[in-house]
């Protein structure tokens, strides 16, 4: 696992790095100490595959999912509020940076799928169930759900794997009542993402998000939302259930990876290698063309 030094930014103390993002604390001016209010989240071009951060950067990445992420939220603004703040941030992060509400992040991976493939097709094949939920019998790869269905996993640090972990265990994580708010809303958001999508012409197969409580004890939706960075996206009208589905999203470097054109053995513990340039070029136009599809606006 790589990762490349956090930038400096003046008026800005760097706090955290994770696969993607880097966080940094607003200095107070007057005293120099951070704000514990606010954080500027940053979104990197690094990518992340089978949890490792990959050598290869992809360019204009984060300026992607930043920029799909403001989208979406204002989509999703009726259903959630969310932790954005301002645009308004410095000079070197323009267009991949937000500043956002620092909050209590929840220690759940929430998850949710309309179409069922990768590790959720894995745990169905094996037992019938995803999550602990049971699902109709008869299920292929890419075949679609009756409905959204909560599949979450654990929170694992950076390095190693999250795990599905049933129902139950979120309730005994974070409490009843937060874990069917989270539970609802995440099955919400990644309906509401399918309405739309599915007029632009993408399948939105699953989706993880990220919720927070501020200081009085509400939800905020908050990181990122409805990318192909969290998010499966098919094109809708090359969707044939029975094998994996062409992808707008990081699948197309996972599968690279798992090819024999990479040379790279998954289950050896080693890093991936790095990416070709080929492979980094087409993988930078399915995100452009995801955004400009679902946004109707061109990047760049």
């Amino acid at each position: 696992m790589t990762t490349s030094a956090p930038l400096e930014l003046p008026g800005y103390a760097h706090v955290y790095s994770g696969k993607v993002r880097d966080l940094y604390a607003p200095l107070d001016p007057s005293t120099g100490e951070a704000r514990g209010d606010q954080l500027l989240l940053v979104a990197s071009d690094r990518l992340s595959a089978f949890d490792f951060i990959l050598d290869s950067p992809i360019p204009d990445k984060g300026a992607v999912l930043t920029q799909l992420s403001l989208w979406w939220f204002e989509q999703l603004e009726d259903l959630v509020p969310n932790h954005v703040v301002s645009t308004d941030v410095p000079a070197e992060v323009a267009g991949r940076a937000v500043l956002v509400r620092r909050l209590e992040m929840l220690p759940v991976e929430c998850v949710a799928r309309a179409y069922l493939t990768g590790g959720g097709l894995r745990e169905y094949q094996a037992d019938g169930t995803v999550s602990g939920v049971r699902l109709p019998e008869g299920l292929v790869d890419g075949s679609r759900l009756p409905e959204p269905v909560f599949t979450p996993s654990t929170k694992a640090p950076v390095g190693e794997h999250d795990q599905p972990m049933p129902y139950a265990a979120v309730e005994a994580e974070i409490g009843p009542d937060l874990a069917a708010r989270v539970r609802d809303l995440t099955t919400s958001i990644l309906a509401r993402g399918n309405e739309i999508a599915t007029e632009r012409g993408i399948l939105i197969a699953d989706t993880k998000v990220e919720f927070g409580l501020d200081a009085d004890g509400s939800v905020l939706l908050a990181d990122e939302v409805l990318t192909p960075d969290s998010s499966r996206f098919w094109p809708a009208d090359l969707w044939e259930p029975g094998h994996p589905q062409p992808s707008y999203d990081k699948e197309y470097v996972r599968e690279w990876l798992t090819s024999p054109d990479s040379g790279w053995d998954k289950a050896s513990g080693e890093a991936p290698p790095s990416l070709p340039e080929d492979v980094v070029e087409r993988t930078r136009a399915k995100y452009v063309e995801a955004y400009e599809r679902l946004t109707g606006r061109s990047f760049g």
